[in-house]
């Protein structure tokens, strides 16, 4: 058994030892709200939006971007579970403004071990073989952080399965200061009508 996994299934432990209450939590998010954001272990949307368990539902991906995968979920997250407001939050210093599509399926190509960040990007230093299937994804790449939020919050406001009265908000956390930046255009987009 690795480390990791031990020290998970010890902390669940304890954790479920004393889960009491939890138990109890409704299914629907008690403050009827979804966040969309970043996969980026430096964000915890619990602190920085102020949320307990059973608060909002909470969609995570790289980049925090608005995939269909994530506009699905917040489909199912309105539509079935009555939340009323969506956030997407994007971050500083996020990992998906340091490479393109074509670097990526470059990096996929030439090897499937994990790359290394340089001074001048990833680079590849693993061994073969690699796949040319990465040539066929999307990989959602942020070359402008501000742009990325308006677009995702754009492309989440137009969607023929997102009702205009939900609101949707954009914003970038600063993982320097652990503060929300409202991308105004984004959340002038993003009005309820």
């Amino acid at each position: 058994m690795s480390e990791i996994l031990t020290e998970v299934l010890e902390a669940n432990r304890k954790y479920a030892a004393n889960f009491g209450e939890r138990s109890k939590l409704a299914l629907p998010p008690a403050r009827s709200f979804a966040i969309l954001t970043c996969m980026d272990a430096r964000l915890d949307p619990a602190k920085y939006a102020g949320l307990a368990e059973g608060d909002a539902h909470v969609i995570r991906n790289a980049g925090g971007r608005a995939s269909d995968d994530a506009i699905r979920s917040l489909v199912i997250s309105y539509k079935l579970l009555g939340t009323r407001e969506f956030f997407v939050i994007h971050h500083t210093d996020c990992g998906m403004e340091f490479f393109s599509n074509e670097v990526m399926r470059g990096l996929l190509a030439s090897s499937l071990e994990t790359a290394q960040l340089a001074s001048e990007g990833f680079r590849d230093v693993g061994k073969g073989p690699g796949s040319r299937a990465g040539e066929y994804i999307e990989w959602l790449t942020i070359p402008d952080q501000s742009q990325a939020v308006i677009d995702d919050v754009e492309r989440i406001r137009n969607h023929p399965l997102v009702p205009k009265t939900i609101p949707v908000y954009g914003f970038i956390y600063d993982v320097r200061s652990g503060k929300l930046i409202e991308v105004a255009d984004a959340t002038e987009v993003g009005k309820a009508a």
